[in-house]
């Protein structure tokens, strides 16, 4: 059976207090890296965030959105990854100079991960930084959610330039007595054998055969994936609101028209005297806690 493209599948251990997810990633990868022109070691770094990202918004089961930023002072400057509850991704990075292979934290330098938590319903969003403990963005958010949200989860992430696909298993509080002591142990060691080309290409079905035949598994119905990114020109309309006439009309002074750029889906939007005036006409209020990018 094929996987379907751009989706994730749950799945449990029947009785073992054990829960997994698979996800893969394809026009959606597609949709993130064909806007720039990203260097190799970046999109996988990249590819990586976004397949995590998706694991785990849909393990926290989100009603806003999710974005994991990797601040640098290397070559590497940023990464930022937002997925929502219902699992709309976008992504974007920044980084300067040409970047060689090698480890996160020498691509990085002395930096920082930070991990939102944003409901999108006027509420206060939880915002926690992460140390960058790990050569890798699966070791660093295994150390974030043993520590944060003290559930035992390991991660096993892969990207090339046509796909970004992950695995997450976690070990979920046991009730009455334990009879299977050895099971998280031997669930993770066997996920340490899934090779990078097999989490790329092989179906969800598949891969859990290959893992865990011996073991009784459930696994549910796919969920879909798609990029999706939050900007608008009535979003700039309500900024350049925000930002007030004197200001938006000392800008145009000096520039004739206010050009506005999403780093994310590379959409550019332009304000000239006329539309500016426009959008300051309007009453519209800024919605709670909408940015633009």
């Amino acid at each position: 059976m094929k996987t379907p493209t751009d989706s994730l599948h749950r799945f449990l251990f029947e009785h073992l207090p054990i829960r997994g997810e698979i996800v893969r990633l394809d026009s959606v990868w597609q949709s993130v890296i064909e806007r720039h022109d990203y260097p190799p070691v970046l999109k996988k770094l990249m590819g990586e965030l976004c397949a995590a990202a998706v694991l785990l918004a849909a393990t926290l089961k989100l009603q806003g959105s999710m974005v994991l930023q990797i601040h640098g002072k290397g070559a590497v400057k940023l990464l930022v990854v937002e997925c929502t509850g219902d699992l709309e991704l976008r992504a974007t990075a920044k980084w300067e100079g040409d970047l060689a292979q090698g480890k996160l934290q020498e691509l990085v330098g002395d930096g920082r991960f930070v991990i939102t938590l944003d409901p999108k319903d006027g509420s206060q969003a939880y915002q926690g930084i992460v140390a960058l403990e790990g050569d890798s963005i699966a070791e660093i958010l295994e150390n974030y959610m043993t520590r944060s949200e003290q559930l035992e989860t390991r991660l096993w992430l892969a990207s090339d330039d046509k796909q970004a696909a992950g695995v997450l298993l976690q070990k979920l509080p046991e009730k009455g007595e334990v009879l299977d002591e050895d099971a998280w142990d031997r669930a993770t060691q066997l996920a340490d054998t899934i090779k990078a080309e097999e989490l790329l290409t092989l179906p969800a079905e598949e891969i859990l055969h290959r893992l865990y035949h011996e073991e009784d598994i459930r696994l549910f119905e796919a969920q879909a994936i798609v990029f999706r990114c939050a900007c608008s020109r009535n979003n700039v309309a309500r900024m350049l609101q925000m930002l007030g006439r004197e200001e938006v009309e000392a800008i145009l002074d000096e520039q004739t028209q206010i050009e506005v750029h999403c780093e994310f889906c590379n959409q550019r939007y332009v304000f000239d005297r006329v539309d500016a005036d426009a959008a300051l006409s309007e009453t519209v209020p800024l919605p709670a806690n909408q940015t633009l990018h």
